[in-house]
């Protein structure tokens, strides 16, 4: 039972096999204008010989009907020259091509046996061949519609058989019965070659399939790759990837795009206060709002850490302020949880062609924009420029002296007294690196040192002016506090930390003689690597001072979270210290220092108002132009082993006036 339900949807074409049937109509959309064209040629062929001797109503009332039916339906296939994608049409046509298959076929049988009534035995010989050559054509056309070639085998090789036996002719019966067993031979030939082309169709769909499907998995992968898991952001690779595509586009068209680089402010405080878990969240909280930028003009992609890449399409002289746009709305303030949230973004853009025509070069030029933005105007956007260009020139040139420079030659240490103020007397002395270079001359250390972080020279150029300054110090009638800066780099390198203990520990000196100076941003930099550094010294007897005090990200955190013994106040503060508002700012930070036993060093004091006002507020410890100016070394030991006095004894202010001046 079910093999007849099974041949029988077969037979009528089943909807169950859609890929099948749009392969048997593309290949009979080539067949079955033959197959009508075949009819025609043939039944054309047969009402000639019949012409005189059949009725005309017989041959031509029936001939033409037929021959226009069988033209329109060729002109029809003619006409098609796409094949439909929508398998419900396909299958609609196959099987209005089998019905008229059947219905044609029995009409062309019934029209040749009609006419085989008339005429002599050649007349009927023609009819019989014309029945033979049309059914053996028909299923030679209709191979790939074989329910058709069976259905018009069945509807001419019956009636044709049944028809010469009728009439007991053993001649007409013998052929009539060859036509049979050729048709039913053709047939299973057919059969068997429609089994080959259903199952290579088959073959090809699963093929199809799964290359569609390797298709999506390779598109998915690519995705992947080219995905920020995090934030679904693409990627560093896609970042690259598209700068390099944009260049080739846009050097063919002699037009001009943006390269940015976003990097988030205070973002590490906020990981390392709140955990990893909890930087996440806001990172994702900043694609979500990197992603309201993304159109035609802006692709925004996650470099990696809290560091976003901007491509941009629009229009140059709107470039800085979509870049202020957005770190605007990156340093609107977050709501995780219970917990406010507020960070801020720096903003550093470089256009093709201006800035450079290659990946690296126009990245590394956005880079130092941001840079500059950081450094200079933190929270901002800035566009490279010919100014930065110059800068990086003059950069390269003192990397370039750097790297070749003799330290030892080339380097002083200059040293600014610390002044106790309570007492005038010096406390101990700030050492400052200067650098005059025999190809640029004078360097100041504004200039030099970040371009020694950034060449990775300061490693080497740490450890030799400390060592300089120790050697300086203990020429000194006792010894007072040495204050010594550290960069980020200079924490963030456990060698450079090790080389700072042995040089302290090769000179058999007091390590709390020793006070290291560091700076929120250092810190910032790597916490974790900072604050093991910090430990190690402190634990080894040195002081940690931070320095800048209250101009970083969040100076009273630090206070509690690092091995901290004392702070120095910005300079800034005391410029406002005639103002209400710094003059309470500098008096809370005093108090809060004693509150907390720590030492507090105010800095940058030019005027005797100021010291004065100082010492009305409790500061103990200052340092300034007004006191003394920084002095090479040598001056130093040497003005203090002529004077008779020691370190601890009072020095008074007129004399170390008078010092600066001469210095």
């Amino acid at each position: 039972m079910q093999k007849l339900k099974d041949f029988t949807a077969w037979l009528f074409i089943d909807p169950a096999h859609p890929t099948i049937a749009l392969a048997q109509y593309r290949e009979m959309r080539r067949q079955i204008p033959l197959l009508y064209a075949l009819l025609i040629v043939n039944a054309c062929a047969v009402a000639y010989t019949h012409y005189s001797i059949a009725p005309h109503a017989l041959v031509l009332g029936v001939l033409i009907p037929l021959v226009s039916i069988s033209s329109f339906r060729m002109i029809t296939w003619l006409r098609r020259k796409d094949v439909p994608t929508d398998p419900v049409i396909v299958i609609r046509e196959l099987r209005r091509t089998l019905f008229l298959s059947v219905v044609l076929g029995g009409f062309y049988i019934a029209w040749s046996l009609a006419l085989d009534s008339y005429g002599g035995p050649m007349q009927r010989g023609h009819v019989a061949l014309f029945i033979a050559i049309t059914v053996v054509g028909c299923i030679f056309c209709l191979m790939y519609l074989p329910q058709a070639a069976l259905g018009v085998m069945a509807v001419v090789t019956l009636p044709y058989m049944m028809h010469y036996v009728s009439q007991g002719e053993d001649v007409y019966i013998a052929i009539a019965l060859n036509i049979l067993l050729v048709c039913l031979v053709m047939i299973t030939v057919l059969l068997n070659g429609y089994t080959a082309f259903t199952k290579l169709i088959r073959s090809q769909a699963d093929l199809a399939a799964k290359n569609e499907e390797t298709e999506r998995l390779s598109a998915e992968n690519a995705r992947l790759a080219h995905t920020d898991a995090l934030t679904n952001l693409p990627n560093r690779r896609y970042f690259f990837n598209e700068v390099d595509r944009q260049i080739e586009q846009h050097a063919a068209n002699q037009s001009s795009f943006a390269v940015g680089v976003l990097d988030l402010d205070r973002f590490k405080l906020v990981n390392d206060t709140y955990g990893h878990q909890f930087g996440d969240i806001l990172l994702t909280m900043v694609g979500d709002r990197l992603r309201e930028f993304v159109s035609e003009k802006a692709q925004v992609t996650r470099l990696g850490g809290d560091e976003f890449g901007l491509l941009y399409f629009g229009a140059l002289d709107e470039l800085e302020a979509f870049g202020q746009k957005i770190c605007t709305a990156l340093s609107a303030p977050y709501q995780i949880g219970e917990t406010p949230v507020a960070i801020g973004c720096s903003c550093g853009l470089a256009i093709y062609p201006d800035a450079g025509t290659n990946g690296p070069v126009l990245f590394d030029r956005s880079d130092y924009a941001l840079y500059n933005s950081k450094t200079n105007r933190r929270g901002q956007s800035t566009v490279y420029s010919s100014a930065h260009e110059a800068t990086i020139k003059s950069e390269r040139a003192i990397e370039s002296a750097l790297q070749r420079a003799d330290l030892d030659t080339e380097f002083q240490v200059f040293f600014q007294p610390i002044i106790c103020l309570r007492k005038n007397r010096i406390k101990g002395f700030e050492s400052l690196a200067r650098w005059n270079s025999p190809s640029l001359g004078p360097v100041p250390p504004a200039r030099f040192i970040p371009v020694a972080e950034r060449c990775g020279q300061i490693q080497r150029l740490t450890v030799s002016l400390f060592n300089t300054a120790l050697d300086s110090l203990l020429q000194m009638p006792d010894l007072p506090v040495l204050s010594f800066n550290l960069s980020a780099h200079d924490i963030s390198n456990p060698e450079t930390v090790d080389a700072l203990l042995s040089a302290i520990g090769r000179r058999v000196m007091d390590p709390e003689r020793v006070s290291f100076e560091i700076t929120e941003t250092a810190v910032i930099a790597d916490y974790e690597t900072a604050n093991a550094s910090l430990h190690r010294l402190r634990e080894a007897g040195a002081r940690i001072v931070l320095d800048d005090f209250g101009t970083g990200y969040s100076s009273l955190g630090y206070l509690h979270r690092l091995p901290i013994d004392g702070v120095k106040v910005d300079r800034s503060f005391v410029s406002a210290l005639g103002e209400s508002g710094g003059h309470k700012v500098v008096s809370s930070v005093i108090a809060l220092c004693n509150a907390m036993k720590l030492s507090c060093v105010v800095e940058g004091v030019e005027e005797e108002w100021q010291a004065i006002e100082l010492r009305k507020l409790g500061c103990s410890q200052v340092q300034g132009y007004f006191f003394a100016r920084p002095m090479p070394a040598a001056n130093v030991v040497a003005d203090l082993n002529a004077s008779g006095e020691i370190a601890g004894l009072p020095l008074a202010l007129p004399r170390t006036q008078a010092r600066s001046a001469n210095g």
